[in-house]
């Protein structure tokens, strides 16, 4: 099935100004791609294939790219995701095979990555179950992921005290917290769903760490 023939996210997916909005307003937050691209190059081998699933502007993906030689594909929903992603990788000047797919269907092989990379999207997906049975169809045997996201019961201050840290000028503050309370919130999972969304996709080990505003997942194939 298509990209075409199925919804692969909830509500309004970001094309045009909105990504564009999208994409300035998380450059802010670059130490924290930074970070956990450090963190996830540390579990790879030289030429280890990596997929980021909904990579957006593509920060993460092109600051793990800068950290090893590592063969590293971005898999977005997005049409104008991709074309900003390419275009900040091509300035950075590495490689990352940014394109466009849906998450529930992936348009790629089985058995092919050794390691998949999920940040602040898995919420948004419409087909969370399916969505995480095609990240372990793509992972080779014994291959691990990391999925980072919000979780449900973030209280305001938790998350007035992160969009705080994001860099951001006052006006985009006040929309970013505006929409973690009456979009993001909404759309996000509790712990309980989300162990429910990993029994059914049979990973052979998961581990859940939490923070104030959301869970860091830890999966095995």
């Amino acid at each position: 099935m298509s990209t075409a023939t199925m919804k692969g996210y909830k509500g309004i997916g970001m094309e045009g100004s909105v990504a564009r909005w999208y994409a300035n307003s998380t450059r802010g937050s670059l130490e924290e791609f930074k970070a956990a691209a450090r963190q996830v190059a540390a579990e790879l081998r030289p030429g280890g294939r990596v997929l980021e699933v909904a990579p957006g502007p593509g920060y993460f993906a092109i600051e793990l790219a800068k950290l090893g030689d590592f063969r590293i594909t971005g898999l977005d929903i997005s049409k104008t995701f991709v074309g900003i992603a390419a275009r900040n990788a091509e300035e950075a000047g590495v490689e990352v095979a940014f394109r466009q797919g849906n998450a529930a269907d992936m348009p790629l092989e089985s058995e092919s990555f050794d390691f998949v990379f999920c940040r602040a999207a898995f919420k948004n997906f419409t087909e969370p179950v399916r969505a995480l049975q095609e990240m372990r169809r793509v992972l080779k045997p014994g291959g691990k992921g990391l999925l980072i996201d919000l979780r449900k019961d973030a209280s305001r201050d938790a998350i007035h005290k992160m969009v705080g840290q994001m860099g951001m000028g006052f006006a985009s503050r006040i929309f970013t917290r505006l929409t973690f309370r009456f979009m993001l919130l909404r759309r996000a999972y509790t712990e309980n769903q989300f162990r429910d969304f990993f029994s059914q996709a049979n990973f052979r080990k998961v581990e859940f760490q939490s923070t104030a505003t959301g869970f860091a997942i830890r999966f095995e194939r």
